[in-house]
């Protein structure tokens, strides 16, 4: 059974509602005086583990949270709205993933935010686009690198405080989805114009037509 297709509107109305449950965390925490961090992932430790799960929803300031916000707005809509059935696989696998590489080779400190979603989200939706290279997955991919193609390079160590462990298990999630589900949405078919056929009939004439249908002639007249 097909996956639901999601019209645009839809799309972002779910991306929203994800984006709206990380404010809806940190204005909690704030509100309630309490720190989640340290539910994020501690690498190499037990408890660490949770944060597999829970630290991408969880944001060490607002800043943070600001900073996450169109990102991940502007690319899960891209992904619901231009991969029907890899979507869930993919953003699953990314969020798990991630977290995965993170707690085995990140540094000893607590790794939290969504910003690890985001790359990943990014790279799927970048290198995805390249092996398929049907017009809807060129676009999101064209749009993708224009709004975010810094996020190639922030990948790589640059301020302390910034996990770029998770922005680097992020990406490289993605590009293992993309690989593995690039086949698995069906291509997008091209609406068709009547100008478009008009233009066919134009460039093939009447006369050589005609001449088909002498030439069928003469070699039934041969035949006999």
């Amino acid at each position: 059974m097909d996956k639901p297709t999601y019209s645009l509107k839809n799309s972002f109305l779910i991306a929203l509602l994800f984006t709206l449950a990380l404010w809806w965390i940190k204005l909690c925490e704030l509100f309630f005086g309490l720190s989640l961090a340290s539910f994020g992932v501690y690498p190499l430790s037990l408890s660490g583990l949770l944060g597999i799960v829970l630290a991408p929803v969880i944001h060490g300031s607002l800043d943070h949270v600001i900073s996450n916000t169109l990102p991940v707005l502007t690319l899960a809509t891209m992904l619901f709205y231009g991969y029907p059935r890899s979507r869930g696989k993919a953003l699953a696998m990314i969020w798990i993933l991630s977290g995965i590489g993170v707690w085995c080779f990140g540094r000893e400190n607590y790794h939290i935010g969504a910003s690890g979603i985001a790359h990943g989200m990014f790279f799927y939706l970048f290198i995805i686009g390249i092996l398929r290279g049907d017009k809807r997955s060129s676009a999101l991919l064209m749009v993708a690198f224009y709004l975010y193609g810094g996020m190639l390079f922030s990948i790589f160590p640059s301020a302390a405080q910034i996990s770029f462990e998770y922005h680097f298990f992020g990406a490289v999630a993605g590009v293992f989805c993309a690989v593995l589900f690039r086949n698995l949405d069906p291509i997008s078919s091209s609406k068709r114009y009547d100008w478009q056929d008009q233009d066919e009939q134009a460039n093939c004439p009447e006369d050589a037509l005609i001449g088909e249908q002498w030439r069928d002639s003469d070699e039934h007249n041969n035949k006999q």
